[in-house]
């Protein structure tokens, strides 16, 4: 093996831009590893972790691009590395018909050169994400905060800023937003319509958002606040602030809000501010177990429905059902039942987006004893181990163990590839529970990827003796750059069991064991 390494000073790059370049390097012929990323001390750590450490990485300070590269010889790494400088060093400038773009290097350029602009995408290292912030919401911008590694207090004080000027500052860490119409990091391609979504959870929103479309809704606006945004130090300042905005938008009709349980005072607080809207209003705390219609404001259990709640509310139809009803569904779960051996006891989900294992585990809570996760809905169900999976077990993919130094889930398939296969090995695994999620931000082609891997980890399981079932929901619409149906098929030509929402993937699963 051959093991380079090459770091530029003072190079500022994506994280998002690096994992995809870290990705294609990876997928290179006789390429075994490839981590292009920041000299931090996280993904340094990350890298001595998975042996590609050098002595020249060991110098990197935290603004110098790194790039390690490990290879079957050192013709292949020399060329992967040759590889990865021309995919960074690849212009950025884009031609309109008049004129030329140049390429900007601070928010003062930027302004310049767009003055009318009035929101600023900010995806920097976090300690020097606020001062951007700053500037962006001192100049009237929206901000929609990608970067996270920022302090609470930071957020807290950016946030009440933003309030006070009465602008968006989403995030950070926020990872979706689709703002008129316009998807910001990882989003669909939704059509236009008179729903409004406010979300603290990234694929939840995403989830939400594409089954409206598909059930023939459409999206207003769609505003991502940030994982942390509804906790007792930032007291849901922006969730407040995104429900006054669509309350003041004659495009909204329908307000929905979608996030894991917020603390009781911040509850209490937003959901006033919810009724006060004038606006239905349509709330989907996943995993509070609340339902039904209270005081005006109706409760959802399940994103499949908050999606079919807010279309029925904004007048669409009553009757929407995506794709499979109750009774197929179980007929389904049999069919694959029954071809299970002795011994095939336990469901392993594996995720690439947190609120779709978060909505999978509360699901599969109702039908199977205990969920093991390494973000559990108890603590007693916690992982001691998120890279070991124990008897019914879901793993978010895209947490900070699984991340740091490497692409996400949804950019980068590798890991969920190798640990499919070593689950399919486990012969008391009854089926395997995996999400897809399409759109701006993802994989180029995810079922394309993840296709062979089922096919190859279902024969592995037959050649033992045993069926293996491996249920599946692509999370997207027909918009989507890599097509919902064109990926669905994928999924359904490797063998795979494909189901229309994350929901009843999670059902259909559960069934086949309970």
């Amino acid at each position: 093996m051959a093991l380079i390494s090459q770091v530029k000073q003072k190079t500022y790059q994506d994280s998002v831009r690096l994992m995809r370049v870290s990705e294609t390097v990876s997928n290179l012929q006789a390429v075994t590893q490839a981590i292009v990323a920041m000299g931090t001390a996280a993904n340094k750590r990350v890298l001595a972790e998975v042996g590609l450490m050098t002595d020249m990485v060991a110098q990197a300070e935290a603004n110098d691009l790194v790039i390690v590269i490990e290879a079957e010889s050192d013709t292949a790494a020399q060329q992967a590395l040759a590889r990865a400088e021309a995919i960074l060093a690849e212009s950025t400038v884009t031609e309109t018909q008049d004129q030329q773009s140049i390429p900007v290097r601070t928010f003062e350029q930027a302004k310049r050169s767009l003055s009318a602009a009035n929101l600023a995408l900010i995806s920097v290292p976090g300690p020097h994400a606020k001062l951007e912030a700053a500037k962006a919401l001192n100049a009237g911008m929206h901000v929609f905060m990608f970067s996270d590694n920022v302090t609470l207090a930071d957020e807290l004080a950016l946030k009440q800023w933003a309030v006070s000027k009465g602008l968006l500052m989403m995030g950070p860490g926020c990872g979706t937003a689709i703002i008129n119409g316009v998807a910001l990091a990882f989003a669909n391609v939704v059509r236009r319509g008179p729903v409004g979504v406010v979300g603290a959870s990234g694929t939840g929103l995403q989830e939400v958002t594409s089954l409206i479309d598909r059930g023939g809704g459409g999206i207003s606006q769609a505003i991502g606040v940030g994982g942390r945004d509804l906790s007792e130090s930032i007291g849901g300042l922006m969730m407040m602030q995104g429900i006054t905005m669509l309350s003041n938008d004659p495009a909204t009709e329908v307000i929905v809000l979608i996030s894991k349980p917020p603390a009781e005072s911040v509850m209490a607080h937003m959901l006033d501010g919810a009724r006060r809207s004038g606006k239905p209003v349509v709330v989907n705390f996943l995993g509070s177990g609340r339902q039904g219609e209270e005081k005006g404001i109706i409760f959802t259990t399940t994103i499949e429905d908050t999606a079919k709640a807010a279309l029925q509310q904004a007048n669409r139809t009553n009757a929407i059902h995506f794709g499979i009803d109750p009774v197929e569904q179980d007929k389904l779960a049999a069919g694959e039942r029954q071809r299970l051996s002795a011994g095939q006891t336990y469901l392993r989900g594996l995720f690439s987006g947190g609120s779709l294992c978060d909505e999978a585990m509360v699901i599969l809570h109702q039908y199977l004893p205990g969920i093991y996760s390494n973000i559990p809905l108890m603590p007693e169900y916690a992982l001691e181990d998120a890279w070991q999976s124990k008897e019914h077990s879901c793993i978010d993919l895209g947490e900070e163990e699984f991340t740091q130094g490497r692409p996400h889930p949804m950019i980068d398939l590798r890991l969920r590839q190798e640990r499919l296969l070593a689950e399919a090995e486990d012969p008391t695994v009854a089926v395997i529970l995996l999400d897809v999620v399409i759109g701006y931000g993802s994989h180029d082609n995810p079922a394309g990827a993840l296709g062979p891997t089922i096919k190859a980890a279902k024969d592995r399981a037959a050649a033992q003796g045993r069926y293996l079932p491996v249920i599946t929901h692509v999370c997207g619409t027909a918009q989507d750059p890599q097509g919902l149906q064109q990926q669905e098929q994928i999924l359904r030509e490797a063998g795979a069991l494909v189901l229309p929402t994350n929901a009843q993937a999670a059902r259909v699963a559960a069934a086949i064991i309970s």
